[in-house]
């Protein structure tokens, strides 16, 4: 079979075109994995979070779950250290304690770090403890906050700030003090140091 010059023009054309769309759609074919974003609405402006659920899965569905219940709105943060972290989650601006599900196990040592910008979950001395409390790391902090041994268990890494950083870090500007906080469950008023002074308030929480 011949064919004339318009002819294979033709083909050749189609060729490169069929050829761009492959090289365009095969990433997305060979990667199924979507992004899951969690975005963050705050007095201050917007704060977009990544969740590395490949890596930290057990996390980040407990935190998805806070966020699809609302949990995180209207809530603050309620510790603030500038050379630090910043810790939300737990408490609204009057400082009522929320109520949360049971804890999770912990998941580190799991090749992430608290690299500045990483958010991790927030926990008592025990490691398995980890409810709906969390911070964003101000700073590199994996030499104090990453598993070290079974003695030091770090604090698990599920995700990094995309967009807003610069919300983070002016939040982790703010002035704080001391916050006397009722806990009904035990019946204590106890003091709560690094307190932002002003709320640091997070609006609402939600997938993107």
């Amino acid at each position: 079979m011949k064919f004339n010059k318009k002819t294979i023009l033709s083909l050749l054309i189609i060729f490169i075109l069929i050829g761009s769309i492959l090289i365009t759609i095969l990433p997305l074919l060979l990667d199924n994995k979507t992004s899951e974003i969690v975005v963050f609405e705050t007095n201050r402006g917007i704060i977009e979070v990544e969740l590395y659920r490949d890596k930290a899965p057990l996390t980040v569905e407990n935190f998805i779950k806070y966020v699809k219940e609302g949990h995180y709105n209207n809530t603050v943060f309620h510790r603030v250290i500038s050379t630090f972290v910043i810790q939300g989650g737990g408490f609204t601006p009057n400082g009522t304690e929320k109520d949360t599900h049971a804890p999770i196990k912990l998941e580190t040592n799991v090749g992430l770090s608290n690299k500045a910008g990483t958010i991790a979950m927030a926990r008592t001395s025990s490691p398995n403890s980890a409810t709906s409390q969390f911070f964003i790391n101000l700073m590199d902090n994996s030499d104090s906050l990453d598993y070290r041994n079974a003695q030091n268990p770090g604090y698990a890494v599920f995700g990094k700030v995309v967009k807003g950083m610069d919300i983070v870090n002016l939040i982790g500007k703010t002035k704080t003090g001391t916050k006397n906080i009722y806990l009904p469950q035990y019946n204590i008023t106890i003091p709560y140091d690094d307190w932002p002074i002003e709320n640091e308030l997070i609006i609402k929480a939600y997938l993107k």
